[in-house]
């Protein structure tokens, strides 16, 4: 008992999310060695290939998670057994209640590691009460090992929403009939536990990944140099551009906002929209690059988001691999772009509630009947007014419950409403504006920057930390710009401007450029590719700083 008490839930249980296996540790690059030689020996063999895999994935997942893997096996079990049966009858209602059965139990292990406290912590402001959120793990270890771990802090898987997704879409593809049932669990179990994109994505749907796991192994030499590349780029974005502007510069910002001045706030703030970019697509990159040489090719997640003309460009360029999982399996079922439906009504009454117990605004439901009461008149008098409302209701749940699942904070819930405030903003403006239409690259550059910047003042709320942190940027960015400190600014954040410029320049580059050079790369020699790898290493070593910088997307 006394061993026990004297370590925190977290070290018994092997969870420390400070120290996973992480593409920017060597131990992953030695633990991907291993797991390549072992594979040339079994790669030709479809069963020894995923059982391989599958067992060096949950390996992965262990030394990230500990045995929270028990967590994921769970659910991989789960989804299996639940689509076979679902695959092999015919009666609908069975079908439902076996996809419920699914989609119930997934939620509900993601809302209750995820949102408990977050739900227990805004209830007790609001009511003044002193509730704790029910530690199941603790109360178990509690028990099994007469412990007495703190019962109030629930640890969060890592990956835990990504793998999750995976699953819910893999239930629902196969209840609409868009897929048949994986028959054996090795390769369900390899298709959702997948190493490289386990942990932060990008969400691989089982139609697209599945297939890859029943074909024979196959890697070509451009392949083989577009790998090298892909992982190259990844670490070379993570490390050099993006770890180095967040830890020498937009860090400081946000840890104390009021030291600095408008004109510092305001790079920050941009230096943050490329920070993230770099951090989470270079994550993809190497995953990427990891996966094709192993033989699969995982979904693309990025393409060039920043040069999106407005918001909703914006988001079919930034994670990809979400925002289209969202598009099909929760904005199109509540009616999408045609109308609303009974779910976007139902989802309508659960936010206003959540709103109302959270918040105490108990004169909201007013508000909610008068509008519905508006909305039904209006229906009767145009009805295209209707279908306009109940459309953009439906993209506002849809952002709202995007903004939601990158975390349990009301800072999300805030990111994700203004996100989709900009989409219907968006909508509205392109049915009168004479300049939508227009391709002189002036209006286009124009578009560009005004979508750019609303896309990183968005991220105030996504970046800090509190409400109040948020509230300091915005009063600094209103406050002195700090025109006469500017070029001591400059010079003495060089480094990081530099990069932050750089970054942006390669950013904006014409796709086209860059395919030239994609392709370059993957046709020189091995040598070649070699000095280019001993190369980057050299300039990562010399840049990188002395805490690793954890990916931005582990968190979620």
């Amino acid at each position: 008992m006394d061993l026990f008490t004297s370590l925190d839930l977290g070290s018994i249980i092997g969870y420390d999310p400070r120290d996973p296996i992480i593409f920017t540790r060597g131990f992953f690059w030695a633990f991907f060695a291993v797991v390549l030689a072992v594979f040339a020996m079994v790669y030709r063999s479809h069963g020894p290939r995923s059982l391989w895999l599958f067992a060096v994935s949950l390996f992965f997942y262990w030394k990230t998670s500990g045995l929270f893997v028990g967590l994921l096996l769970f659910s991989i079990v789960l989804d299996h057994r639940l689509a076979l049966w679902s695959g092999a009858t015919v009666d609908r209602r069975r079908k439902q209640l076996l996809l419920a059965l699914s989609v119930t139990v997934n939620l509900s292990i993601l809302l209750y590691f995820k949102y408990a406290t977050f739900v227990v912590e805004n209830l007790n402001a609001l009511l003044g009460t002193t509730f704790e959120p029910v530690n199941l793990l603790a109360r178990w270890a509690n028990a099994a090992w007469d412990a007495h771990f703190v019962e109030n802090k629930i640890l969060l898987p890592v990956g835990i929403s990504f793998y999750t997704f995976q699953c819910m879409s893999y239930a629902i593809d196969v209840y609409r009939g868009d897929l048949r049932p994986v028959r054996r669990l090795v390769d369900f179990g390899f298709y959702v536990s997948f190493f490289p994109q386990l942990v932060a994505g990008p969400i691989v749907r089982a139609s697209e990944f599945i297939p890859q796991i029943e074909r024979p192994y196959a890697l070509t030499r451009v392949q083989f140099g577009l790998a090298v590349f892909w992982i190259l780029n990844g670490m070379l974005k993570k490390m050099v551009i993006g770890d180095h502007i967040a830890v020498n510069f937009i860090d400081r910002v946000f840890a104390d906002p009021l030291r600095y001045t408008g004109f510092e706030t305001m790079m920050a703030l941009f230096g943050y929209s490329l920070q993230v970019y770099a951090d989470f697509s270079g994550y993809t990159d190497v995953a990427i690059g990891v996966a094709l040489l192993m033989g699969f090719t995982l979904t693309k997640n990025f393409n060039s988001p920043y040069k999106a003309t407005n918001v909703g460009e914006f988001w079919k360029r930034w994670h990809m691999s979400l925002s289209t999982w969202l598009r099909d399996y929760l904005y199109i079922p509540m009616g999408g772009n045609r109308s609303g439906s009974l779910f976007s009504w139902i989802m309508l009454g659960i936010i206003g509630a959540a709103v109302i117990l959270l918040t105490g605004w108990w004169w909201l439901p007013v508000v909610y009947l008068s509008v519905v009461a508006m909305v039904t008149v209006l229906a009767k008098v145009a009805p295209g007014t209707h279908g306009f409302i109940t459309t953009n209701t439906n993209l506002m749940i849809t952002m709202l419950i995007g903004g939601l699942w990158h975390g349990a904070s009301w800072l999300f819930v805030i990111w994700g409403g203004l996100n989709g405030l900009g989409l219907v903003v968006y909508k509205l403006w392109k049915r009168i504006s004479p300049w939508e239409h227009t391709h002189h690259w002036l209006a286009h550059a124009w578009k560009v920057l005004i979508t750019f910047t609303f896309i990183t003042f968005t991220r105030i709320w996504f970046r800090s930390d509190s409400l109040t942190t948020a509230e300091h940027i915005l009063h600094q960015l209103g406050g002195p710009f700090g025109w006469d400190v500017i070029g001591d600014v400059i010079v003495g954040f060089r480094t990081v401007f530099t990069l932050m410029c750089l970054g942006m320049i390669i950013h904006w580059l014409p796709e086209r450029w860059k395919e030239r050079y994609r392709n370059w790369f993957a046709g020189l020699p091995l040598w070649a590719m070699g000095l280019f790898c001993v190369l980057a290493v050299v300039l990562i070593h010399q840049t990188v700083t002395a805490d690793m910088v954890p990916f931005i997307y582990f968190q979620f």
